[in-house]
């Protein structure tokens, strides 16, 4: 079985002055939404062996805080296609994922990461908030067989569940 987690970006800065989207860092909020959500991942035994974030900054900051936080040993690579994508982009992205690969994150986007989501698990309206995590399973198949209503959703957490 394939698992899937499906990682929306931390809250970030808007009141940054860099002027372009793409370089926004995160908010004090997502720096520490995104640790809390690292470290939720590795207590759920779901760490990924693979990290595939948008180049975004505030979604590879995002991905590297958790994983940092979570003490994960998985490799990250960033791609561009998850970047201002759409559902078909991200699955052109996964489908060129080592089959080898159990355990698969991917940090990215709204609206996208919702609308992938609702998806792959057949339908219905999901919303991902930011820093928010869907763990999603693939029973048969692999990276490049991902079509709707091949995953069943195991859990959504979001930071905010997660406070004490």
């Amino acid at each position: 079985m394939k698992t899937l987690l499906v990682m929306r970006h931390a809250k970030s800065e808007w009141g940054s002055p860099t002027s372009r989207d793409h370089d926004r860092p995160l908010a004090p909020r997502g720096l520490k939404a995104a640790r809390r959500m690292g470290r939720f991942i590795s207590d759920s035994d779901a760490a990924p062996e693979l990290i595939v974030s948008s180049t975004a900054e505030r979604a590879k900051t995002t991905a590297e805080l958790a994983a940092k936080a979570g003490k994960w040993r998985s490799t990250m690579v960033t791609d561009a296609n998850l970047y201002a994508s759409d559902v078909d982009r991200v699955l052109d992205v996964m489908a060129g994922v080592d089959p080898n690969v159990d355990r698969l994150l991917i940090a990215g986007h709204e609206p996208t990461w919702s609308a992938l989501v609702g998806w792959l698990i057949g339908g219905g309206r999901v919303h991902m908030p930011t820093a928010g995590v869907a763990c999603l399973d693939l029973a048969h198949g692999g990276w490049a067989d991902l079509d709707r209503g091949t995953c069943s959703l195991r859990w959504l957490v979001t930071p905010k569940t997660l406070k004490k």
